[in-house]
C-alpha cells in the first residue's frame, strides 16, 4: 500500500536521516498518550509524513513555514486535492508534449514569470509551484531580494509533475494537521501535554558559498539562530521537549563551535548526512549534522547505536575528520 510521502523535492529533507531521528526521539515516546507533535520548519515534510504514519499516539500536528506559497502548496492538497491533480495534468501534458528543449524552456520561463505576478488563486499557486520544483534546476526552492523565484530551468527528459497517488495520500493525512504560516514563535500556543517540537530550520552555511537557506527573501542568519535557540529555552522551561536539526561547523571548519557553545545546556549529537545539492558533484558527499535535544534519554540509548552517536563531542568530531 502506498504511503504519505513529500510532493515536493525540498533541499534540507530528511528522508534519509529518518531512522537516525527517530532513534533520538525521547526513549518512551512510543508510549506518550495523546502527543501533540509541533513542526515550525517543515519544509519539504519527510519527518512530518513519517512521524504521523509511524506513531499514532500523535493526536495533534501542527506545521507552519514562512514561504507562504509552501504553505499553499500543504493547504491545497489537504483542502482540494482533486481540483489540484487536474490542473497539475494539463500543464504536464503541455509540457511534455513539446520535444525540442528550447521549447521547454521557453515554457519553463513564461511558467516562472506568471508565478512571480504573485496574484494568483490557491490552485494555480501550487499548479505552477508543482511545475517549478520538478522542472528548474535540482528541484531547487530559491527566492531573490524581492521574493522572486529566479532557479533556472532544469534539463529533464520525463518529469513527473503530477502523482495523483501521493497527492491523495498526503491529503488524507493532513486532515488532521493544523498549517500556520508565519514565524516559527506563533507554533507556542499550540502546545499542550505531552508535546513534542522537532525544528528543521534552514541551516547555518558552513562556507560564505555554501548558503541553501534563500527561501525566502527574509534571511535566516546568526541573530535568527540565536533568537531560535531562546525560543527553545522557553520550551524547555515550559515543560515541553524538543529535537533540532542544523549544520555541524566542525566537520568542515576546526575550531567553529557556535551550536556547541550556543546549546551547551543541552544534549548534542552528531548525525551523518549526505549533501547533494553542490552544483559540483565532486564537492558533495558525507558529512555530519547536530541534532539537539532537551531530554536525557533516547530511544539510542536504549537499544544501542548503529551510528555512533552515543559519544561526547570530542570522540564525534574524531569520527567526522577521521
Amino acid at each position: 500500500m502506498a504511503k504519505a510521502k513529500p510532493f515536493i523535492k525540498w533541499v534540507g529533507g530528511k528522508n534519509q536521516l529518518i531512522e537516525q531521528l527517530d532513534l533520538l526521539l525521547p526513549a518512551d515516546f512510543d508510549k506518550w498518550e495523546n502527543v501533540t507533535y509541533i513542526e515550525p520548519f517543515v519544509g519539504g515534510g519527510a519527518m512530518l509524513f513519517y512521524m504521523l504514519q509511524r506513531y499514532p499516539n500523535i493526536k495533534n500536528a501542527v506545521i507552519n513555514d514562512i514561504n507562504s506559497d509552501l504553505i499553499t502548496c500543504y493547504r491545497t492538497i489537504r483542502d482540494t486535492p482533486e481540483q489540484l491533480i487536474d490542473a497539475l495534468k494539463v500543464i504536464e501534458n503541455a509540457f511534455l508534449t513539446l520535444e525540442k528543449e528550447e521549447d521547454r524552456k521557453s515554457m519553463f520561463l513564461t511558467v516562472r514569470n506568471r508565478y512571480n505576478e504573485k496574484n494568483l488563486n490557491p490552485i494555480e499557486n501550487t499548479t505552477l509551484f508543482f511545475f517549478l520544483n520538478r522542472t528548474c534546476f535540482n528541484g531547487l526552492y530559491r527566492v531573490n531580494k524581492k521574493g522572486l523565484f529566479n532557479v533556472p530551468f532544469g534539463k529533464y527528459e520525463n518529469p513527473k509533475i503530477c502523482d495523483p497517488e501521493t497527492i491523495r495520500k498526503d491529503s488524507e493525512l493532513l486532515q488532521r494537521v493544523e498549517i500556520l504560516n508565519g514565524d516559527f514563535e506563533d507554533s507556542f500556543d499550540y502546545a499542550n501535554g505531552k508535546t513534542l517540537f522537532y525544528f528543521d530550520p534552514p541551516y547555518r552555511p558552513l562556507s560564505n558559498t555554501s548558503s541553501f537557506n534563500d527561501y525566502t527573501k527574509e534571511s535566516f542568519n546568526d541573530v535568527a539562530q540565536v533568537r531560535l535557540k531562546e525560543y527553545c529555552d522557553i520550551i524547555n522551561q515550559a515543560g515541553f521537549h524538543f529535537m533540532l536539526s542544523n549544520s555541524d561547523g566542525n566537520s568542515k571548519n576546526a575550531g567553529d563551535n557556535f551550536f556547541d557553545d550556543l546549546y551547551k545546556e543541552y544534549q548534542i549529537e552528531r548525525v551523518w548526512a549526505s549533501r547533494s545539492i553542490n552544483s559540483n558533484p565532486n564537492k558533495r558527499g558525507k558529512l555530519t549534522e547536530i541534532l539537539v535535544h532537551n531530554y536525557n534519554e533516547t530511544k539510542n540509548n536504549k537499544c544501542g547505536s548503529l551510528f555512533h552517536l552515543g559519544m561526547d563531542k570530542t570522540e564525534q568530531i574524531k569520527l567526522v575528520r577521521g
